[in-house]
Formats: C-alpha cells, structure tokens, sequence
C-alpha cells in the first residue's frame, strides 16, 4: 500500500492507459546452461557471429552460430551493455534439444526494442536494442506497438518520473515485467511533445552510442579516439587535453538534453510541484565521465587522475591489439578476429601496413630487451609511428606519470614493469575474466613471460615458444651470469636473481615441452573458460 502518493499521482493512474496497453512487455529466455550456450563477443569468432539480423528465418539462412543477446548488465541508460552472444545456430536447436532451457517470446526475437536490467543495485537503466537481439530474463524487453511510440517510450522510461513510480511500486529494484507493463501512459497528454521528445533523445542516443563505441570492448569499435585525426597531437598530453574537453562537452551536453527530458514529461505529467529536471552529475551513464565511471564521491582531483590513468591504459591495449594484428592504424576496426588466422590474413587487408603485427604470435615480456619483439622496444616503436619520433622521450615520460601518479627518472622502468605485473590483470579485467591475450609465465620470479593472442594460437605455438623464446633466453641468462661472476661480490643480488629465474625456467620447461608435444588444439565456441584451463600450470591465473 503506496499510502503516500498525491492525489496528482493517483489522477496519473486513473487517467492514463497502462504501458502494456500500447506495448508488448515480456521476458526473455532461459537458455539452462549459460556456460555452454552464452559467451561474450570477443571470445568467438567474428565470421560465426549473425550481426543486424532481422527475423528468424533470416538467422537460420545465414548460417551464423552467435547472435546477440541482451542480458541486463551494469546500469546505463539510452545505449550499450552490448556484450554477450547466445548460440541459436539453426533458430537454437542445441538450446531447445538440451531440454532445460525456455525460450520465451519467440516471436519478438531479432526485432527492435527497449530493454532493461531485471535486477539493479542502483537505478533503473533503460537502453535501445537495435534489431537483431535475442533477449534473456535479465534483459527483459518492451516492443511498443506503432514505431512513432519507440522513442517517446524510451525517453519516458529514463525519466525521474517513471524511477519514482516503480519504487511506489516495487521498492525491492527488481525491475520486473509486471511492474513496468502497469506505468502510466498519458497518450493525449505525450503526444504533444512527441516530436520534441523524440528529438531529444534521439540526440542522446547518439551520444550515448559513440561512447559506448569508443572502447575496445564494444563490437563496433573503430579506433581508439587519442588517436584519431581530431584530436592527435605529437604529444599525447595534448591528445588527452583535446579528448578531455570533448568528453566534458559530450557529458555538459548529455545532461542538458537529459534535463530536457524530464522537464517534458514533468509538465507533461502535470508533476511540476513535486519533481525537478535535475539529473545528478553521477548518472549520466557515460563511460567518459569520471563522475558515472568511478565513485561520484571522490574528490574532483581523484576523479581526473583515474580516468587519466585509464585513458592511458587504453592506450597501451590498443597498441598491443595492433601488435597481435587485431587492430591495425591504417583500417578501422576489427582485422584478425577468426580462429588461426595469421600475419599473411592481415597482409590480404593491410597490404603495407604502417604499424606491422607479429609475426609468430608470441610477444615475449621479459625485465630486460632480450629480444628485437620485446614489447617494451614494440610499444615504443608504436609511439614513434603514431606520435613521432622527436617526442618519444616526452610521451613515455606521460605514460610513466599518468601509471604511477608521480614523475619518475626511469619512465622506461615503470612501463617494462607495468607490461610484466599489472597489463595482464588489467586486461583480465577490461575483458570481464574472459581474457583474449594470454600472459604464459614461468612463475612468481618472472624469468619467461610471453603474451599471445587467442585467435592466433595454433598447435605449434607452445613448441616455437619453448624454442624461439624460453631455450634462447636461458642460453643468454647463463651467459650473462658467467659474464656477472667475474665480480661476484658487486653483483650478488643480479646473480641471485638470476639463478632463481634461470631454476624457476627449467622446471617450468617440463611442463610447457609436455603441453607443447600434446600438440593441444582449441576451438573458440568452447570459450575462453574452457579453452584457458588446458593450458593451466604455463598462464597466469584468472
């Protein structure tokens, strides 16, 4: 009993058509094993995903395997939270014949909608789904009836008002189909703003989207925005000034249209004593603004240097995407993404490249330059060709700044030390615990370590890293050590450490020659999950 309702509110419900009325409300499907049927996009292959399909039968046409599937995810509103794809190869035959899954509104599969997060810890987040979307229950959908509802139903759903409502309703942010189904839907009243509201968020939709787009994680990224034309300077301060400035307008923007928004439906809805337009700094849900991305509550100074931070980070994963060839700085967008596929592959797209990948897929990520693909010399050689030459010095001196918080005399240091201790959790992290770059490493003395790109990998790969790589370092350790014993009492501690790698390397050794004559083969469907554990005891762990 919502005993504190004003009669305004009341006057709302009993004048007005629920939501159901002009829009179909409903869950999605339950596949009944999401580890074998649900993975996210980049662990797959590129050339088995069904993207912008229309209708099922098209689906069935194409031959595809994965599709996309909303499945709810973190609070944002207007766009994203695009990540996952569902199998249903063959209109989902292996999902309906394991008998525990149910597939529900079928019917509505691949079209248009509106979608939302079931269960919230915060707020209620609602985005556009473009066609081609199979939904699961976390990512309940709305279907609205005539097309020139679609956007007046998504600005009304993003609105304070119909937050404030289903907390009336429902106070526990389960977010559920029967709740939203019964919000108010003041027809005469909304269409006559109709126009100015579909405007609005439209504009906001645009914005939300080319953020979303502007991290590696989204499936329609292009190229990291430091570096494209608008904003690349030789330095990469002045890059980031630029980008900072467009992103703190994007956000300035975003809140006044999203203000604009409610203002609408407040007057619309006849609330103009009871709520304001006001939208809080920390929920415009935009990847570019520190105060959504990280706890709004932080000083302003904090906010800044992580996303400085994270800027920076991005930066780093993007140049080591285009060392394995996943990217490349003179085609946008995704380049080697398909299972085994090889330098040759990327030379069919990008005949001269600028910035060449790898070519044997493994990028060795050693405390010293043992190597001419070490990928401290590679990320350096990066900077010079995206940045220029002359402010080499300048640039690692941001980087190192920009990772540690503090000037440092050794930028170079603070980079090596960075690829060798914190790349790979990040990356861990940015890729949700389905890494697609594996950290193979001896151990805690990190005398081996060697990043390699999933796609890439092939049977042969474990045995020309025992060769090319592991053999020939210990071979240059011994000799270092025999060349450090000639004064054994100055160099005591490099000697020591050395043995350590060198020990830690051998009985590392027998392991990865026994993985490498398995000859171990992997199948992307299978996912990073599966996949990585046959390798357990040589990578990192997740």
């Amino acid at each position: 009993m919502a005993y504190w309702v004003t009669d305004r509110v009341r006057e709302i419900f009993t004048q007005s058509v629920p939501l159901f009325d002009i829009s179909s409300v409903v869950c999605g499907m339950t596949t009944g094993d999401n580890n074998i049927f649900v993975r996210n996009w980049f662990e797959v292959c590129d050339n088995k995903c069904g993207w912008g399909i229309s209708n099922p039968e098209e689906a069935i046409v194409s031959g595809k395997k994965w599709f996309p599937y909303n499945k709810g995810g973190e609070f944002r509103k207007w766009y994203g939270n695009n990540t996952h794809l569902v199998n249903w190869e063959n209109d989902g035959s292996e999902i309906v014949k394991s008998g525990r899954a149910y597939p529900r509104s079928r019917h509505l599969y691949f079209k248009e909608n509106i979608t939302w997060t079931f269960i919230s810890s915060s707020k209620f987040g609602v985005r556009i789904s473009n066609k081609g979307y199979i939904f699961d229950m976390s990512g309940c959908c709305a279907f609205p009836k005539k097309n020139s509802q679609y956007f007046p139903i998504v600005g009304f759903l993003c609105t304070k008002i119909t937050f404030d409502l289903l907390m009336t309703m429902n106070p526990t942010l389960n977010f559920q189909v029967g709740n939203v189904g019964v919000l108010p839907w003041l027809e005469e009243k909304i269409s006559i703003f109709s126009d100015k509201i579909t405007s609005t968020v439209k504009k906001i939709i645009t914005i939300s989207r080319q953020d979303w787009d502007s991290y590696e994680t989204s499936w329609d990224f292009t190229t990291l925005p430091l570096i494209s034309p608008e904003y690349l300077s030789p330095t990469i301060e002045a890059s980031y000034q630029k980008l900072r400035s467009h992103w703190q307008e994007m956000t300035t923007e975003m809140k006044e249209l999203e203000e604009e928004n409610n203002k609408i439906f407040i007057e619309a809805y006849g609330l103009q004593d009871e709520l304001t337009p006001d939208v809080p700094l920390s929920e415009i849900t935009l990847t570019c603004n520190p105060h959504y991305r990280y706890d709004a509550s932080k000083p302003e100074e904090e906010l800044e240097a992580l996303l400085r931070t994270d800027t920076i980070k991005e930066l780093i994963s993007y140049a080591v995407g285009c060392m394995f060839g996943r990217y490349s700085l003179d085609k946008p967008g995704l380049i080697l993404a398909n299972q085994g596929e090889t330098v040759e592959d990327y030379l069919k797209q990008v005949p001269h490249p600028t910035f060449r990948p790898d070519d044997d897929n493994i990028i060795p990520v050693l405390d010293d330059e043992y190597f001419p693909d070490d990928i401290v010399g590679r990320f350096k050689n990066f900077l010079k060709i995206v940045f220029g030459e002359k402010t080499l010095s300048q640039n690692l001196d941001y980087i190192a700044q920009a990772l540690t918080g503090k000037s440092t005399p050794s930028p170079e240091k603070v980079i090596r030390d960075y690829f060798l201790k914190d790349f790979f959790k990040d990356h861990v992290q940015r890729y949700k615990k389905r890494p697609i770059y594996w950290m193979f490493s001896s151990g805690k003395q990190q005398g081996f370590n060697a990043l390699i790109y999933m796609h890439r990998y092939n049977k042969t790969t474990l045995a020309k890293m025992r060769t090319d790589y592991l053999l020939e370092l210990e071979a240059k350790l011994d000799a270092e050590l025999t060349a450090l014993s000639e004064d054994p009492v100055k160099n005591k501690a490099r000697i020591s450490k050395i043995k350590k790698q060198i020990d830690e390397m051998k009985t590392w050794d027998e392991l990865l020659n026994n993985k490498a004559l398995a000859l171990i083969e992997i199948d992307l469907d299978d996912g990073v999950v599966v996949n990585y554990a046959k390798f357990k005891g040589l990578v990192r762990a997740i």
